[in-house]
């Protein structure tokens, strides 16, 4: 273990934060979702989107600008399509009920697909995909925010650097699960670099003068995976979620009206593809361990030990994880403690340590 961080069992890390947002003011039942949305990126390595976010959260519910109570509402809804108005609440308990319903919808007719509105930080996007892959089904999960990333050949951020995930069923192998934003790197793993106080790598972002970066303090915009490429996709992820809903989150802010969504908007997509319906689910399911068999056995690039799938390092660590605990840098353990100790939560003493 790093002399700058703790370790703190995923059991454990799990209550706590359960506890923190019943504290704040959510249902037990919602607080359970969240921390578990949470828990499960920091077991899988994904710290950029686990509870480093707890503070910030907290402090958005706090303020009124998170709703631990919002008006959740179907708005449309067809055989196969859902519009859900989530008022502004937190993402996690919003998108797990939006997938759970689309996933309904795609048992029934094939293919489930909801559109949210007014939603709040969703945290890891693959969490959603994969609950369609566990039940037989491919998923897709996709967001939209207000800008944060540079549009390609521009110096100022222009497009949101949308995450989207995808995860399909296997057999014998594990869920394939592709969980990535299209900027070179997430913001959370920009945010995660200030609280360990290390420099990023050259390439990920941006100052404000459009200058090359490797300091987190100093990233002002995401710079885009395969130039063109990741601000293009981005920019349709734009129009399949924002703007379909009729709640553009970037042209209001890079014109600056007076409509402009509050920071921590956001819009995204949930799908479901009912894999039975077109084919075989077990002839299905061997194909992908076939295809992945077939991958791993590729002639390897020199320096490489082993050709690795989609999501294989984080089903690894979470394994490691689980057995040995989830490190946590000390500077977020302190806000941790912090937030605990302010909402009357007892602080686990790997965090107090902090």
């Amino acid at each position: 273990m790093s002399e700058a961080q703790v370790l703190v069992s995923g059991a454990e890390l799990l209550e706590f934060t359960r506890q923190l947002f019943v504290k704040a003011g959510m249902s037990p039942q919602d607080a359970e979702v969240e921390a578990e949305v949470l828990v499960w990126a920091n077991l899988r390595g994904v710290d950029s989107h686990g509870v480093q976010r707890v503070p910030g959260y907290i402090k958005a519910a706090l303020d009124g600008r998170y709703k631990v109570q919002p008006n959740v509402r179907v708005e449309v809804e067809t055989p196969a399509a859902l519009l859900i108005e989530a008022d502004h609440g937190f993402g996690p308990p919003v998108t797990v009920s939006a997938m759970r319903q689309t996933m309904e919808k795609a048992r029934q007719v094939g293919i489930g697909w909801c559109l949210l509105r007014n939603i709040t930080h969703q945290g890891a996007m693959g969490y959603y995909a994969l609950m369609a892959a566990q039940q037989g089904m491919a998923g897709i999960a996709f967001v939209c925010n207000p800008p944060n990333m540079a549009m390609y050949g521009s110096k100022a951020a222009g497009v949101h650097n949308s995450p989207i995930a995808i995860a399909v069923p296997g057999g014998d192998h594990a869920p394939l699960i592709l969980d990535i934003a299209t900027s070179v790197a997430a913001r959370g793993k920009i945010d995660l670099a200030l609280e360990k106080g290390i420099p990023i790598p050259l390439g990920w972002a941006m100052d404000k003068e459009g200058r090359p970066t490797t300091d987190a303090n100093l990233a002002a915009a995401l710079l885009p995976f395969g130039d063109y490429k990741g601000s293009g996709i981005a920019l349709m992820f734009a129009c399949l979620s924002s703007l379909m809903v009729g709640n553009p989150l970037i042209a209001p802010r890079l014109l600056n009206r007076p409509d402009a969504a509050p920071l921590g908007t956001q819009n995204s997509v949930v799908a479901a593809i009912n894999i039975g319906l077109f084919t075989d689910l077990a002839a299905y399911k061997a194909n992908v361990d076939t295809l992945i068999e077939a991958e791993k056995d590729l002639p390897k690039a020199d320096g490489v030990s082993e050709i690795l799938m989609p999501g294989e390092i984080e089903d690894r660590v979470k394994g490691q994880r689980e057995r040995d605990g989830i490190p946590i840098p000390l500077a977020t353990a302190q806000k941790l403690a912090d937030v605990g100790t302010e909402l009357g939560v007892a602080v686990p003493a790997a965090l107090a340590q902090g």
